[in-house]
């Protein structure tokens, strides 16, 4: 579905992306991740035609971009950074001009297929008040429905939980997961490690605009050959294994062994009268596994880094992003304004 090689964007003398190898097969819900400034919407970007690649290739679903981006985009749904409208209009109003600007179902069936929209977003219920008057939250569901408006067959989105609260964070992740099951390839940008891992199959990780890590989320998450210990009875456990806890609290009653044989661990345990009210093996969380390919991101300023995701002009409150090329169907080269030296960082 996305493909890219030695992908590199420099903004003058700033390396912003360098040399990524993307592998997004269809049927992926791919979580692509890494620090504030680490090239990730740049990239992103790049594969929906917003900004020309200084070297290296990139094809999504099949086709080379932007050299033939115009017949992938009505296929494609994103939300790129924070949704933006005419804030004037209402919510429909914004999706009918977005249905209305590209390939569509057509005009009889258009007040249906946004209601259906909202309806699978969670606006279903929403006034004719302007966006302008929306919270974060239903500017940020705006935006989704908008890049489902047309079924899509991949979807591109950076942050698309951000504004909403637990319940709509949950919601949107169960209808990510009911649209994958359904054909629909996801690509998600996110700093929410906890929804990437709840939601994703696979993983990329970006660092200093280096692809540092890709593969299935399950082999990232291998077994530390540690097990944890939940005991009532900590501290005999402890003096039972002797040598062998690396951690131990005994107020919670968890104790981190250095031996992966949970069985075994239980066996001696209980056979010394010792209860167990829980045992597992250890594995490594998504959070261990970023951190230990990552450095700091580029909004930390504790240490010399250059920030390093330059800001597309386009994005600074431009009402035509609520219809992002994209989701309308447009040639999304078409007049693009920065390609060579714009250094406007992005923190």
């Amino acid at each position: 579905m996305i493909a890219t090689r030695a992908l590199t964007k420099r903004y003058g003398h700033l390396l912003v992306v360098d040399q990524v190898d993307l592998d997004v097969r269809e049927g992926d819900r791919y979580g692509f991740l890494g620090p504030n400034g680490s090239g990730k919407t740049t990239v992103v970007r790049m594969l929906l035609g917003l900004v020309y690649a200084t070297s290296g290739e990139i094809a999504v679903l099949g086709q080379p971009v932007p050299g033939r981006v115009a017949e992938v985009l009505p296929a494609i749904g994103s939300l790129v950074e924070g949704p933006a409208a005419y804030g004037h209009l209402s919510g429909r109003a914004n999706l009918a001009l977005i249905d209305a600007a590209g390939r569509s179902g057509g005009r009889r069936t258009r007040r249906q297929r946004i209601a259906d929209t909202l309806d699978r977003v969670g606006l279903g219920g929403i006034d004719n008040r302007p966006v302008k008057r929306y919270s974060l939250g239903m500017r940020q569901r705006l935006g989704l429905a908008a890049a489902l408006l047309r079924s899509p067959r991949l979807l591109i989105l950076d942050e698309p939980t951000n504004g909403l609260d637990p319940q709509g964070i949950r919601e949107v992740r169960d209808l990510l997961v009911e649209l994958n099951q359904a054909g629909t390839t996801v690509f998600l940008s996110s700093h929410q490690l906890a929804e990437v891992e709840q939601l994703c199959t696979r993983v990329g990780i970006v660092d200093q605009g280096r692809l540092v890590e890709q593969d299935d989320l399950a082999a990232l998450r291998k077994l530390t050959g540690r097990s944890i210990i939940h005991t009532p009875d900590a501290d005999r456990a402890r003096q039972l294994l002797d040598g062998r806890v690396e951690q131990a609290d005994t107020g919670s009653g968890r104790l981190l062994v250095a031996d992966p044989d949970t069985a075994a661990l239980n066996s001696r345990l209980v056979a010394a009268g010792i209860r167990v009210s829980g045992i597992t093996a250890e594995r490594r969380t998504l959070e261990d596994v970023v951190l230990s390919v990552t450095g700091s991101g580029a909004d930390r300023f504790g240490a010399a880094r250059e920030p390093t995701e330059p800001a597309h002009p386009a994005q600074a409150g431009h009402p035509a992003q609520a219809g992002h090329p994209a989701q309308a169907g447009l040639p999304a080269q078409a007049g693009h304004p920065a390609q060579a030296g714009d250094d406007i960082v992005e923190q």
